[in-house]
């Protein structure tokens, strides 16, 4: 059986554990002391998050936070692209936390460069946003892996790979 196995490298997170990390959050923020009065409202829409809030110093506590609850549900902190805060009407502060989905285009073209670099015997294609890693040998294939898995440091993404067959 001298078929071609691939896989896929895509930068995705878990949506049900973020809705889940931003409950656990606003429990939180209701609970702690240092919190209680800050009137913060988080918000959680499609492509990012909205952290309302009394003070910076609030803020950051708040952010603080989402990074341990966000750890604790094995989500990668790479998934958030932390906006500079703005002054909201009242003394609020208001943040926007975007998140971070797909591979660029520029990402995706890096990462085919260094695997296409090193692996002669690979082929790699830039699907949307996300690689095709394919090969005849799995131990190529593995290799590749760990390549991207070397990589993903100097990234500003996480790397998740899929469907291997």
């Amino acid at each position: 059986m001298a078929g071609t196995y691939s896989f896929d490298v895509v930068s995705d997170f878990d949506r049900q554990e973020l809705v889940n990390t931003i409950d656990q959050l606003r429990r939180e923020v209701a609970q702690r002391y240092d919190l209680k009065g800050s009137n913060t409202e988080i918000i959680l829409e499609e492509n990012e998050l909205i952290i309302t809030t009394a003070s910076d110093m609030t803020l950051k506590a708040v952010e603080d936070v989402l990074r341990q609850k966000a750890i604790k549900r094995n989500l990668s902190l790479k998934i958030f692209d932390f906006q500079n805060p703005e002054s909201s009407g009242g003394n609020q502060v208001k943040q926007k936390v975007l998140l971070r989905k797909g591979l660029s285009q520029e990402i995706a073209k890096k990462l085919s460069k260094v695997i296409r670099d090193q692996l002669k015997k690979v082929n790699v294609a830039i699907q949307g946003e996300s690689l095709r890693v394919t090969g005849k040998n799995k131990d190529e294939l593995q290799l590749a892996i760990e390549i991207l898995k070397d990589q993903e440091q100097a990234l500003e993404v996480p790397l998740q790979f899929e469907n291997y067959r």
